[in-house]
């Protein structure tokens, strides 16, 4: 038992060369890729997987074929946004129609956050009978009235809203024949606000990575050691030494970790809920 303290102690004191537990991947074009997403086997976690295309733009492939371009990515908040797909040409129905459009795997650490108002549109009357805003002052008659994109969609029967937030189901804007065959999405939604102040997309948060997992001394860094999960005795991860807390942004045990750096504020960070499906 002595011997083994002592071969931690000299590992952790010693000069010996210790490897970087986790590994980011290349830029995409001019564009960083944050830890944990992967863009390629090796680098990040293959459960964040994004795209890197050929245009050297980051895309967010989600079931039934579909993939959506990344606006923007913050690391610190764990959030990236997508472009909502584009309505169809002299037609009030999104391209992803086919695909009963965006609809994460559940079994992914990704879900749609409360920051959205969806606006569906091209909807059939049987959404009168649910809870969304379907009524005259829904913003989505804002979008259909003023929105050069949408001008296809002022003869059809019925647009409706609702705010994301308290549902069963935190994975899916879904569209289709039976129900609505477009939508938009606005983040943070302010009626106040011209539609040309509107703020188009689909905010995405992912849950924080845990500690990644070990079986050697090449798989961890200087302030960790290998040891059993808590949560999984069959497994071993990096889990940090005293005085040091695991980064999931940064990827590595650190003694000041940082708990938001959302440049506009983290207030409201732990109510991005999930959405109403």
């Amino acid at each position: 038992m002595m011997l083994m303290v002592y071969a931690v102690f000299f590992l952790l004191v010693s000069g010996a060369p210790f490897a970087q537990a986790v590994t980011f991947c290349p830029k995409c074009g001019k564009t960083s890729v944050p830890y944990p997403l992967s863009t390629a086997n090796g680098c990040g976690l293959p459960d964040y997987k994004i795209r890197c295309n050929s245009n050297k733009q980051l895309e967010l492939e989600t079931l039934n074929g579909s993939s959506y371009r990344i606006l923007s990515i913050n690391p610190g908040a764990m959030i990236m946004v997508i472009k909502p797909s584009d309505l169809m040409n002299n037609s009030c129905q999104t391209q992803d129609m086919k695909a009963d459009g965006v609809q994460l795997n559940p079994s992914l650490p990704f879900n749609i956050t409360s920051t959205n108002t969806v606006m569906y549109l091209n909807c059939n009357p049987i959404l009168l009978r649910s809870p969304l805003d379907c009524s005259d002052s829904s913003p989505c008659h804002q979008f259909i009235d003023q929105a050069e994109e949408a001008k296809a969609c002022r003869n059809t029967s019925l647009c409706c809203s609702f705010k994301a937030g308290g549902s069963s189901t935190s994975y899916r804007i879904r569209v289709w024949r039976g129900g609505c065959r477009g939508y938009t999405s606005v983040l943070n939604y302010n009626p106040g606000l011209p539609l040309n102040q509107w703020k188009y997309g689909v905010e995405i948060m992912w849950a924080a990575p845990r500690e990644p997992s070990c079986a050697t001394r090449a798989d961890y860094d200087q302030n960790s050691l290998c040891l059993p999960d808590p949560l999984n005795s069959a497994m071993s991860r990096c889990l940090c030494i005293n005085n040091y807390v695991w980064d999931p942004v940064q990827g590595v045990c650190a003694k000041n970790v940082p708990i938001c750096t959302d440049p506009e504020g983290c207030a409201d960070n732990n109510n991005r809920g999930p959405l109403i499906g």
